[in-house]
């Protein structure tokens, strides 16, 4: 009897412990579930696992029997507007392959899964250490993709060879109709009525004041929820709501908003780019522990995987991940061990989702470093604890 009660708390135990670790749908970028988000064109080092992920994402497709994941890395991609995709992926050792699912549905992944997704593009008898797609056609180079705007695709690049290699991949998005607008700014305007209320957004660089050119995404009201790619962005509200703002852009860390807008007033806002550099840092609140732990909550999510494909597609930085606990008094021990082991979980997740763990180190401040010093309102204390990334190369 004490034998049967051991096992079913060990196995308890173990159910636990797994589905803190996995809970079923993978975030390695190995994996088209944990596939990044390449927010808009342009040349990125992508650091190769050197292992396969934890799905058999292609086992449903007869035709791609000779594409095995040995070494793969997945990627989403969406066209700004209408106009023909250019890929050059590049080895310095081992060959590479390649296959591009149509985004049609919400669930992609699971499409390609069963098998259904249709595929555009595949490259899986190359020989060679660089493949893509190109208005000049070979044995390694496709025909360039035409893609209407805002269409979705799923890309999978995979080589045989399991080596921790870097990944160089050029994306290149060519307009069948230029807008004329200046390369120093784009503005956005869908506003169809001058004296309605208007919700404006203006992208720039935190450095100078600038403008800068990102791809900036809304969610929340289904008006005006999209992608667009610009530095200045007009719209008409015709309802109130909450919104979530995400933009990105080459060169700089991304930034989140959450916003709510009230129809009969306008909003306007600026959003502050940091550009990356050596010793530039950024605070990131909204990724959160259970109280007194180093175990994530489900909110985290979101940010967990902004933060891995910000990684993913900047292979050449290197971060300090810092730990942040919000706590009265001096620094006590418990306080320390508590930040140390919240930066460690960062960067295990990171590790475990296909981000070379010889690019992050992990330090805790416990709370030594608080924003606000003597809070007195909730926010501040939640700003206090905090997690924050620090580029040290």
């Amino acid at each position: 009897m004490n034998r049967l009660i051991l096992y079913i708390i060990l196995f308890t135990c173990c159910n636990l412990i797994y589905s803190q670790d996995y809970n079923g749908v993978s975030d390695a970028i190995s994996d088209c579930d944990g596939a990044m988000n390449i927010i808009e064109p342009g040349t990125f080092s992508i650091q190769l696992t050197g292992k396969a992920g934890r799905d058999n994402d292609l086992k449903n497709y007869p035709a791609l029997s000779n594409l095995t994941e040995t070494n793969s890395i997945w990627c989403t991609f969406i066209a700004p507007f209408h106009g023909f995709l250019n890929i050059d992926a590049s080895l310095l050792e081992g060959n590479l392959q390649m296959a591009i699912f149509d985004q049609a549905s919400e669930d992609p992944c699971q499409e390609i899964k069963t098998g259904i997704a249709e595929i555009l593009r595949l490259i899986t008898n190359s020989k060679s250490q660089t493949i893509g797609l190109s208005k000049n056609i070979n044995e390694n180079y496709l025909y360039s993709l035409e893609m209407r705007e805002g269409q979705k695709i799923k890309l999978l690049i995979n080589t045989s060879e399991k080596i921790i290699g870097k990944l160089k991949l050029v994306l290149k998005f060519e307009s069948i109709a230029s807008d004329g607008n200046s390369s120093d700014s784009k503005i956005v305007d869908k506003r169809d009525d001058d004296f309605s209320p208007y919700l404006s957004v203006i992208v720039r660089d935190a450095s100078n004041g600038k403008p800068v050119i990102a791809n900036f995404t809304i969610e929340g009201i289904k008006d005006i929820a999209a992608l667009y790619s610009g530095s200045d962005f007009y719209f008409t509200l015709t309802k109130s709501g909450k919104i979530k703002i995400k933009c990105d852009a080459q060169g700089y860390f991304f930034a989140d908003r959450a916003e709510t807008i009230t129809l009969n007033e306008n909003k306007e806002m600026t959003i502050w780019l940091e550009p990356l550099g050596q010793g530039k840092s950024i605070q990131i609140e909204e990724i959160e522990f259970y109280p007194g732990t180093s175990d994530f909550m489900p909110s985290s999510e979101a940010k967990l995987r902004r933060l891995k494909d910000f990684m993913a597609l900047n292979a050449e930085v290197k971060i300090e991940i810092q730990g942040h606990v919000f706590a009265i008094g001096d620094n006590s021990f418990a306080a320390q061990k508590l930040s140390e082991a919240r930066a460690k979980r960062v960067l295990i997740y990171l590790a475990e989702n296909g981000i070379n763990k010889e690019r992050m180190t992990s330090i805790g401040y416990g709370n030594t470093k608080p924003i606000y010093p003597k809070p007195q309102f909730a926010y501040e204390e939640q700003a206090n604890r905090r997690v924050e990334v620090k580029v040290i190369q």
